[in-house]
């Protein structure tokens, strides 16, 4: 059975037209249905049999897009990684077992053999059932990153269905399943998919202005990184007809912000999981943090304030922990939610709410009231150890290019003794140069 013939079929009914850009280089749907095959011969060469688990070392590129397709077609289990990802979990490998590595950061994919000890139960079931498998990391921001392992062929069903065509900037990462699927999805209804060279906001506004990009897939920290930096003024930027957002909390003055630079751009949040793959919603009005959420394949619960989903393309389990699903085969997300009938609000992950003397802090909900101060341009809330309350509140913060200091201390004192709680008044504030995108998904890193 063929898992990407439907792909291949649209390729072919659209051979001209053009499907990545990468540093000004592009290649057609034609062009790269020809490379998915050609390195399907290259991976028989090899001796790469169905079931096999092969790690993808690079980024986005018509070479690892083409490889890619060529191994979920061979039935291979794929193990994407960035270069960075890669020489991180390094000392992981022994648990994801996998018995090839292809380097493709290069013109020529390099393909070194590894040697195996053991062959995990999950990938078993995978071989048995004859089909594709993906594993994905998690961001590991309660511990140690978890191995997710999949059934491919369940998560691509949804592909199967065509949908709106839009240029698309293809900002999200290689090896997250968010960027993944933006990926497939651009090429099953033959997207032309730009390819950034840098995630950085004068880069990404070059991209969108020079390829009239249609729609942004990005995170609250990087539109926010977006209004810092201002590097939308003097471009064209009005090709955009959507943005979408996820992956972390948004602050409420940062959608304002946003949608106040792009006022004719459809905001959308998203809300997926490595585990659970990305669930289609809809917000309950452009500038509304509130989502319905779940769609075909997918059913929700609120337990205890926690969401839990169940989803006919989970997975099938981690390699190298516990399996978080319920008797009755639902998720605990660990994100707390408030609700409002059939609406939902994301708090955040439980994992990071600070426990003040008993009381609950949400850090999303202090950033949201740190940023509506004149003079902040970022914040990011974290709590640290006290040996009287357990944790206390902490924040660092990024002043505007003008701010002074101490006006804006005065300033934050004012505000929060108006908007919060004493308990969730930071203790401490540190003014810092720059705000890491993944300190909102790793706030135990936020105080380094």
């Amino acid at each position: 059975m063929s898992h990407i013939n439907f792909l291949l079929d649209r390729f072919s009914a659209e051979p001209n037209k053009i499907a990545v850009v990468l540093r000004g280089i592009s290649i057609s749907y034609g062009t790269l249905s020809q490379e998915v095959f050609d390195q399907i011969e290259w991976l028989a060469s090899k001796n790469i049999q169905p079931g096999d688990a092969v790690i993808l070392r690079g980024d986005y590129s018509p070479l690892a897009i083409s490889l890619l397709l060529a191994l979920i077609e061979m039935r291979c289990i794929l193990i994407p990684l960035t270069p960075d990802a890669f020489n991180t979990l390094r000392d992981s490998f022994g648990e994801v077992a996998p018995s090839w590595v292809i380097d493709v950061t290069g013109s020529i994919p390099i393909l070194e053999p590894v040697e195996i000890f053991n062959t995990p139960t999950l990938y078993e079931i995978i071989r048995r059932r004859n089909v594709p498998g993906l594993v994905l990391f998690t961001s590991g921001s309660s511990g140690k990153p978890k191995a997710v392992v999949h059934d491919f062929s369940k998560l691509l069903e949804k592909f199967h269905v065509v949908r709106q065509a839009m240029i698309t900037l293809n900002f999200l990462l290689f090896d997250h399943w968010g960027g993944l699927n933006t990926l497939l999805h651009c090429l099953s209804n033959l997207c032309l998919i730009v390819v950034p060279e840098r995630r950085t906001p004068d880069h990404i506004c070059e991209l969108i202005e020079c390829f009239k990009i249609e729609l942004l897939p990005t995170t609250p920290s990087f539109l926010n990184m977006l209004l810092i930096s201002k590097a939308y003024i003097g471009r064209n930027l009005d090709s955009l007809k959507l943005i979408t957002y996820g992956a972390e909390p948004m602050p409420e003055s940062t959608l304002r912000g946003a949608r106040k630079i792009f006022p004719k751009v459809e905001f959308r949040q998203t809300y997926g999981m490595i585990e659970l793959g990305v669930m289609r919603t809809k917000s309950r009005s452009a500038d509304s943090l509130w989502v319905k959420l779940g769609g075909e394949g997918y059913s929700t619960r609120v337990v205890d304030g926690i969401l839990q989903i169940r989803a006919d393309a989970a997975m099938l389990g981690y390699l190298n922990s516990d399996s978080p699903f319920t008797d009755d085969g639902y998720l605990i997300t660990g994100d707390l939610v408030e609700t409002d009938g059939e609406w939902f609000r994301i708090l955040g992950r439980q994992s990071d709410i600070i426990n003040v003397g008993g009381q609950k802090v949400y850090p999303a909900e202090v950033e949201a009231i740190l940023l509506e101060c004149p003079g902040v341009a970022d914040a990011v809330v974290y709590g640290e150890s006290n040996p009287i309350l357990g944790k206390v509140v902490c924040a660092n913060l990024i002043l505007d290019v003008h701010a002074e200091e101490s006006i804006v201390r005065q300033a934050l004192r004012e505000l929060c003794k108006e908007k919060m709680q004493a308990y969730m008044s930071p203790v401490k504030i540190k003014f810092v140069q720059e705000i890491a995108q993944t300190n909102r998904l790793k706030r135990s890193r936020a105080k380094a």
